[in-house]
């Protein structure tokens, strides 16, 4: 079918894990003819979950797109992860829609991923439909849960299609606007038929659409004075006025059904072609112009210039990088030239392909409302705007959830550091929640992300891309050594005789402690020609290597001064190598006398938790020597500020969702160093011997 803007529907499926979601989608691809069987997440056929990585685990990991064709319209469904670990995917995937269903399962309710993903949708300020799902369930509770969202959203939540009966009894709809019953066969078929309200469910019927009523009038002030006259409301004026209200999202429409017995999913599927926008009918979207802060208004149309929104990438081994865009504006042609105005480069690309889950279709032609791939740009990432390069823009795109737990990755094949640290850097690309690092002291790799799922997926989907296995393995903490007191006259003499020419120096040294954070500093004042000055290099470089292990347990000393003022040399058996040797042990006698203390990375972090968990999280950083340091209210929640050592929170994510039941949330970074206590030094220093 031809893809215009006006009949295309872009509509995110989101939803706390396990809701549905997939099924959902499957049951639309089905009856839209996209697939020929009706596809289960559960024997690992579905055409959205097609990664091994959630086949596994039988949840959505990353975000997948397909289309069904629906009353000549082209729905095009972007089926997004519920899980915790993922939702930064979902954030950024609602940037591609211009609607949302929320599933809510009819036997659990609102649950915290619920309320998480409806933010979402809120931020991009997108109309949704609420569809309450397994209806076919064991204590299904339809009206239960229609009560539930109306209290947590405060949206004007509106039921327009009641269930006929409920668990194993359900088996159809009645549509409150039409006042008609729709029995659906439960062979997964998704037909239905047309009947009268069944008798027993008349005086439900009336009161819900007494109340569905009263929420559509509101919408419209001719027609509500009309219906406070008690005149007769004509059908047709109630439902334009009603699909209108959805549209602007002044209304919520709640819908039920059973996706999995494909049961309710054609009416929710009529409900998307009428009631959400198409990309026409969006507000002009803002970006600025690069390199100002004037904002541009680009009207959602063909014939504006062309813009678009890479908002998901997906890295593939063989075929090289996919860049998924959603168009804005414009027309995309495959002889169109696209630039990139964050990073100031125009593309080269050869192919547009139409995305159907797993597979890809190529195209000519992409209008404004599209979302398209392009494979192997070389410099565009997510987040990037692609644009004309005689009318450039820039949209800002949502930021990546913050990476909240990290592992050292260690390759399981020696000497394959490299190939690890270039591979992880690939799948950086697709997921911009990942961070990663080589630490300087322990030269370890350090990856970060947002859950211990997260990483543990991420490790899998290296072994099965790029052939690499890791293993994941708790970081080292950076500790680092200093001195407390100064010691001055140090000297040391290297000497050694072995027949043939000897070696020897001899080199004088003051050491102080400097201030923390100052690092270390070197002196040279030397005086008279007891050390000829071509060997002070030598004691530099031996100071330097000195300084890289520390006495206490091997960790890298820093903040101190070492003075270089006198020292002996023999004319013959003097050699750089001696005076190395000589500056490095002298140093180490020095601070072995300077009251070298351990220290240890102090963390700042920013948890933000619900109001009734904040006198746990607060006792709980207490047990970890953390300190508050303020509290500030945001919303329905508490900011907590404090500072921690970093040893006590290196798994904090996984004790914060335990403390907070998943409601908590928090963002670290590095702020200082502080002495570690006398009691627990002891411990890291025997840490360390067991080590070497």
């Amino acid at each position: 079918m031809e893809r215009k803007s006006e009949t295309l529907r872009n509509v995110a499926l989101i939803a706390h894990v396990g809701s549905g979601k997939t099924s959902l989608a499957e049951a639309m691809l089905f009856n839209g003819k996209a697939s020929t069987r009706l596809c289960k997440v559960d024997d690992g056929s579905s055409n959205m979950d097609f990664e091994p990585e959630e086949i596994k685990r039988r949840i959505t990991i990353s975000t997948a797109i397909h289309h069904s064709d629906w009353k000549k319209h082209v729905i095009n469904i972007i089926d997004t992860p519920g899980d915790d670990n993922f939702l930064s995917d979902t954030r950024s995937a609602l940037q591609g829609a211009d609607g949302a269903v929320v599933l809510i399962d009819a036997t659990a309710g609102v649950k915290l991923g619920t309320e998480k993903v409806w933010a979402f949708a809120d931020e991009q300020q997108l109309p949704r439909i609420v569809f309450i799902n397994k209806m076919d369930r064991e204590r299904a509770n339809f009206y239960a849960v229609v009560e539930e969202v109306d209290k947590i959203f405060h949206s004007k939540v509106t039921p327009v299609l009641l269930p006929i009966g409920a668990e194993d009894q359900f088996t159809g709809l009645v549509d409150l606007i039409r006042m008609k019953a729709y029995p659906y066969s439960k062979d997964g078929s998704g037909k239905f038929e047309e009947a009268p309200v069944p008798p027993e469910m008349e005086d439900t019927v009336r009161e819900w659409r007494e109340k569905m009523i009263e929420n559509i009038v509101e919408a419209n002030d001719e027609l509500m004075e009309k219906y406070l006259e008690g005149q007769d409301l004509n059908p047709q004026e109630l439902e334009d006025t009603f699909l209108k209200a959805v549209k602007s999202g002044d209304l919520v429409p709640v819908l039920c059904g059973a996706a999995t017995l494909n049961l309710g999913v054609a009416h929710l599927m009529n409900y998307l072609v009428q009631a959400m926008p198409s990309p026409l009918e969006r507000k002009p979207f803002l970006g600025i112009k690069p390199g100002s802060d004037e904002v541009i208004h680009r009207s959602p149309s063909p014939d504006s210039p062309f813009s678009a929104l890479v908002f998901k990438t997906v890295a593939d081994p063989f075929a090289g990088k996919l860049s998924i865009l959603r168009i804005f504006s414009g027309t995309f042609t495959t002889d169109s030239s696209l630039y990139n105005p964050n990073k100031g480069v125009k593309e080269r690309f050869g192919q547009i392909f139409i995305l159907e889950g797993k597979k890809q279709q190529p195209t000519d032609t992409a209008v404004a409302g599209d979302i398209v791939a392009i494979p192997k740009l070389k410099e565009t990432g997510t987040g990037d705007t692609l644009c004309q390069e005689h009318d450039p823009i820039v949209y800002k795109a949502v930021e990546p959830l913050s990476a909240v737990i990290s592992y050292a990755v260690e390759a399981k094949v020696k000497g394959s550091e490299d190939k690890v640290f270039s591979s992880l850097a690939r799948l950086l690309e697709e997921d911009p929640t990942l961070q990663l690092e080589r630490d300087q002291s322990s030269s370890e790799i350090i990856l970060s992300g947002v859950g211990q799922i997260h990483l543990e997926a991420t490790c899998e989907k290296l072994n099965r891309k790029f052939g690499v296995e890791v293993n994941m393995k708790p970081m080292k903490v950076p500790y680092l050594e200093t001195i407390k007191k100064p010691v001055q006259g140090v000297i040391y003499r290297h000497k050694k005789q072995t027949g043939g020419r000897g070696q020897f120096a001899e080199v004088h040294f003051d050491v102080f402690p400097q201030e923390r954070g100052a690092g270390y500093e070197f002196e040279n004042a030397l005086v008279g020609m007891n050390v000829p000055r071509n060997f002070v290099p030598a004691v530099e470089k031996g100071i330097n290597e000195s300084l890289k292990a520390g006495i206490l347990a091997g960790y890298p000393v820093v903040d101190l001064k070492v003075r270089f003022y006198d020292g002996k040399s023999h004319e013959v058996d003097s050699s750089e190598m001696a005076f190395k040797i000589a500056a490095s042990m002298c140093l180490k006698k020095a601070v072995q006398d300077a009251n070298p203390v351990l220290l240890e990375p102090v963390m700042k972090m920013e948890i933000t938790v619900p109001e009734e968990a904040m006198g746990d999280v607060m006792g709980d950083l207490n047990s970890r020597r953390g300190r508050v340091v303020g509290i500030d209210a945001v919303g329905k929640n508490q900011v907590i500020k404090a500072t921690a050592p970093m040893s006590e929170i290196l798994q904090y994510a996984l004790d914060l969702n335990a403390l907070t039941a998943g409601r908590g949330t928090f963002r670290m970074e590095h702020s200082h160093y502080e002495e570690v206590p006398a009691h627990l030094s002891e411990k890291v220093k025997a840490e360390a011997r067991g080590e070497e």
